[in-house]
């Protein structure tokens, strides 16, 4: 009884500190940054705040706690993305659409949540299904801090003034300390998750694989490099592009990496990191 307590007690304290970590990367942002969607793969910060906590209630609170009462029930509807199973949603292209609820609602939404699961998960004991779907659901939280970053950077990096996320935002400055390829040899191949810790379906179950051989580079490529490509004419070398990429590439204009932008004969380009003193709001690509 005492292990399962505080077995317990240690996935409440990982369950607060995940939560709470969401609410810090939203910390910078003022009001009118969570709602704006410039394109629909990009959600608002208020909907990835407000989807990561339906699926706590939704998959812990409605479906295992007979006491627990529904804090909005137009929030499923809402707030779901892709569990047919559930219910019908809204189309993902109309997140941005939803001035209400208010980001203070759906912040009270987060606190009503995060204590009742707390509080479901002092219970001793909890189902072991039940446990597994809380890991579930931190792990899914992890990912939309990722994607809420990731569409933040969309939305701020193609707002006309291009404002600063967090000024202490970190980026690498450094350079590639190597060079040269890996060379993997063909043969077959163990792949797939087979440990006793969390892992997502498609990461198993293990089994082998056939490879050629091939190589690859151990080191990232860096703006530098990336601007020699450019200057040497890469997006307007069919040579440079797989058959679908050379379309994508005109079929969109494309020139450059996605946050570069050319100003007075200059590339530039966007992070969510402060601005370049010498260049405004953008630093000088190097």
């Amino acid at each position: 009884m005492q292990e399962t307590a505080t077995q317990n007690e240690a996935l409440i304290r990982q369950f607060e500190k995940i939560r709470s970590f969401t609410e810090e990367l939203c910390a910078p942002l003022m009001v009118e940054d969570y709602v704006p969607q410039p394109v629909y793969f990009a959600s608002p910060p208020k909907w990835h705040l407000a989807h990561t906590t339906w699926f706590f209630e939704e998959m812990i609170l409605r479906r295992n706690d007979a006491s627990y009462v529904l804090f909005d029930a137009d929030f499923g509807y809402l707030f779901n993305s892709y569990y047919n199973h559930v219910g019908e949603r809204t189309l993902r292209a109309d997140r941005g659409n939803m001035t209400r609820p208010s980001v203070d609602r759906v912040y009270e939404y987060r606190q009503y949540v995060n204590e009742h699961v707390a509080f479901y998960l002092q219970n001793d004991p909890v189902p072991e299904e039940v446990l597994a779907l809380v890991q579930l659901g931190l792990q899914h939280e992890q990912q939309h801090q990722e994607l809420l970053i990731t569409d933040l950077k969309y939305t701020l990096g193609h707002n006309p003034l291009f404002p600063v996320y967090h000024p202490d935002a970190v980026r690498s400055e450094g350079k590639n300390e190597s060079s040269g390829w890996i060379k993997m040899d063909e043969g077959i191949y163990t792949i797939g998750h087979d440990q006793d810790g969390f892992s997502f379906d498609n990461e198993g179950r293990r089994h082998q694989v056939f490879l050629h051989e091939y190589e690859i580079s151990n080191n990232l490529v860096t703006n530098g490099e990336y601007l020699e490509f450019i200057n040497s004419g890469g997006y307007s070398d069919f040579r440079n592009w797989l058959d679908e990429g050379w379309a994508w590439v005109n079929e969109n204009q494309v020139k450059s990496p996605l946050y570069w932008h050319f100003i007075e004969g200059e590339w530039h380009h966007y992070t969510l990191g402060d601005s370049n003193p010498s260049t405004g709001r953008l630093r000088f690509v190097t």
